[in-house]
């Protein structure tokens, strides 16, 4: 199969799945315990307040006209208005993608070679003492629950020793204009990541550099450098390239918790607001965009795959 071929097939399959995702985060919405309508209307509601509201958020129409509605404005990317502000759910994406965007990017940005530096690394010592400690470091690190990290790190490196900020009161949405408070957040979004996908490039290494291609390689008279890094590597990243995009979809959940923590407005403190105050145009918005961009980095991930193995993700 061609890789223009298989773009096609997995790009036509996650339009699906965008849509699939789309039905299901509309019908948990609906399905919510209680009225929004008399939630928002507040103590002690007159009951003519509340059908203005009902009438408001469109909840006097049927599901299936609220739902077809729903789906053609996100078709011209229009996700409609808020219910407890009145604002546009576009302008709420818009203030919190960029601390968002910030932590997921530099965590992918130093994911991908830190990953690989210690996986190879671990490979071709393998047995040694330093890949046992290596090892040993991945299996305790990924041990440990996200929320867990953090408060052990606030703790201890921004509590006891001062040597950087336990939370981002007061920088607002410009991470990048204060480093320092990325540092904690970083190392926690970074901490499994690492010790899954380099565990994956070692075995892949390991499996790479005992097969018949290399050795044949070798038996061509190339450079141990060039048969480790120009043969064996580019096999060995195409199940780690898998777990890269496996990673990014739980870094969507690890970026609210992280988010909550360290108190950085972005999505996910947005999304935690929005479900707490039920406004559901702001839920359904945010469910919608993390899954575009869940099955957008899956898509990406398995043509980057295709490309370095294409016979290993064919077979799958």
């Amino acid at each position: 199969m061609s890789l223009g071929r298989y773009a096609v097939n997995r790009l036509a399959f996650g339009v699906i799945q965008v849509i699939a995702v789309a039905t299901v985060v509309f019908l948990l919405v609906q399905a919510l315990p209680g009225d929004a309508a008399v939630a928002l209307a507040g103590d002690d509601p007159d009951p003519e307040r509340i059908e203005q509201i009902r009438t408001a958020m469109g909840l006097d129409r049927p599901p299936l006209e609220r739902f077809g509605a729903w789906l053609w404005g996100l078709a011209h990317l229009d996700f409609g208005v808020s219910i407890v502000s009145g604002r546009p759910v576009s302008a709420f994406l818009a203030n919190g993608l960029a601390p968002t965007a910030v932590l997921a990017v530099l965590t992918l940005v130093l994911l991908v070679p830190l990953s690989v530096m210690v996986g190879v690394l671990a490979a071709l010592r393998e047995g040694s003492r330093l890949d046992r400690v290596l090892t040993s470091i991945s299996v305790g690190l990924h041990s440990i629950p996200e929320f867990a990290l953090a408060v052990v790190l606030i703790a201890l490196f921004g509590v006891h020793l001062a040597w950087l900020p336990p939370t981002a009161v007061g920088v607002g949405g410009d991470l990048l204009g204060h480093p320092e408070v990325l540092v904690l957040p970083l190392v926690v979004l970074l901490a499994r990541p690492i010790c899954s996908i380099s565990r994956l490039v070692r075995a892949g290494m390991i499996e790479a550099l005992s097969s018949d291609y290399v050795r044949h390689a070798r038996r061509l008279g190339l450079s141990v450098g060039r048969v480790r890094f120009a043969h064996a590597l580019p096999n060995a990243l195409a199940p780690a390239v898998q777990q890269v995009a496996r990673t990014t979809d739980w870094l969507l959940g690890g970026v609210i918790v992280v988010e909550a923590v360290f108190v950085i407005p972005g999505l996910g403190t947005t999304l935690v607001d929005a479900v707490a105050s039920r406004d559901l145009p702001v839920v359904q918005g945010l469910a919608v965009v993390f899954a575009v961009t869940t099955v957008a980095v899956n898509l990406i991930a398995d043509l980057v795959a295709f490309r370095l193995s294409p016979r290993a993700v064919g077979v799958r």
